[in-house]
């Protein structure tokens, strides 16, 4: 009997080829769309929090009316008093425009020598050679700043504009990796007096402060602490910087919502052709299968095999393809939507992070209703009579 129904069932899968090659072509479609789409948002989601876990836990900075301020640098001994407090580092940090093409580079200045820099910064200028980095004005940038720079004819160097009018030039002394790219694309790291020269701040002050405390259990309470050692003072934590991530990706949910109506609309139209090809050219077969002694449940297994081998073709093709153009080509198009062209054109290699729950959702969204346009109606067939069932 096994023998008997494996070999029917190779036989309706072989016949009716040409329909199931349209469902696998429409399903692989709206599979890789959906894959892609979460697959990108995945791996962003998993650089990103990875990159925040290895940044400090805390930024301090000083609000006069409403707006960041300059903040004194003699606040950092004030908060290395605070205990519980650990890793205190003054950092300038802010954009410089770029007024011909209002492009901006995001310019940190940092304490190359000062071991309490956030981790992140760290991996970025790990192995540099301080002595010939710091034996001139130097800065490490970003790929897409050295793209634009070099776009604008400034190949070795570029001349800064200070507050005060005067130009300030800078050897380009080294171009970050492109793996970071997703952090550094339009960054710019240099030493931070030289970073205080370029944006007009005095030698007392910084444009914020940065700091961790190890045991997570004080953070409300060094918060509070802050608040009343300084009146003028906003204090950032990294829980803050991750909701803002995920408020974040639900602006960008909007992507998310029309790859859901185009995946509905795109099932409706399948559930509708199986549900009318079952009452049209297949009524009559499941009217002879069960006059040559197929029970109900024969019929249903039947049809319930031959379509989940559709569904597992079109989902493995869907998925693979899904996992070649995001992780393999850098999702050409989608990324855009998701980093955004504002500001400087950016280049990323994906991480290949699949979680186990996305694939099973991605599954459970087309399997689910293909198989049910399919058994709810061969079902109903099977339960009238023959003869009936045969007109």
């Amino acid at each position: 009997m096994r023998g008997t129904f494996l070999h029917f069932l190779s036989l309706l899968l072989f016949k009716q080829k040409s329909k199931h090659i349209g469902a696998v072509l429409i399903s692989v479609i709206v599979i890789f769309l959906l894959s892609s789409v979460l697959f990108l948002s995945a791996s962003l989601q998993h650089t990103l929090m990875e990159t925040l876990e290895r940044k400090s836990d805390f930024t301090v900075t000083r609000i006069e009316a409403g707006e960041p301020a300059k903040t004194p640098v003699a606040w950092v001994e004030k908060i290395m008093d605070i205990q519980g407090v650990d890793s205190v580092s003054p950092r300038i940090y802010g954009r410089y425009f770029f007024a011909p093409r209002e492009n901006a580079f995001l310019v940190v200045g940092v304490d190359f020598f000062d071991d309490a820099g956030s981790r992140a910064l760290k991996e970025l200028i790990d192995g540099l050679d301080m002595k010939a980095f710091l034996s001139e004005e130097s800065m490490l940038v970003g790929q897409g700043v050295k793209h634009f720079l070099e776009a604008h004819y400034f190949k070795d160097y570029f001349t800064f504009k200070t507050p005060k009018g005067t130009f300030k030039k800078v050897k380009i002394y080294q171009v970050l990796p492109k793996q970071t790219n997703l952090i550094a694309n339009d960054m710019v790291i240099m030493p931070i007096d030289l970073a205080r020269e370029i944006f007009g701040i005095g030698e007392d002050e910084v444009t914020d402060i940065t700091f961790n405390v190890p045991n997570d259990a004080e953070w409300d309470n060094i918060i509070a602490k802050l608040h009343l050692l300084f009146y003028d003072v906003r204090v950032t934590d990294k829980r803050e910087i991750a909701k803002a991530y995920e408020n974040l990706y639900n602006y960008k949910g909007g992507l998310f919502l029309i790859l859901y109506l185009v995946t509905i609309i795109t099932f409706v139209l399948i559930l509708y052709q199986r549900y009318a090809m079952v009452y049209s050219s297949e009524r009559k077969e499941i009217g002879i299968l069960r006059a040559v002694g197929w029970s109900i449940r024969d019929v249903l297994k039947l049809k319930f095999f031959e379509n989940i081998v559709i569904v597992l073709v079109s989902f493995i093709l869907g998925v693979a393809a899904a996992y070649c153009y995001v992780f393999l080509c850098d999702a050409p198009l989608l990324s855009r939507i998701f980093l955004g062209g504002a500001n400087l054109p950016n280049h990323v290699t994906f991480t290949p992070v699949i979680p186990v729950g996305v694939l099973g959702s991605i599954f459970l969204f087309y399997a689910v209703p293909f198989l049910a346009a399919v058994l709810i109606p061969v079902w109903k067939i099977a339960v009238t009579p023959p003869k009936e069932a045969m007109l």
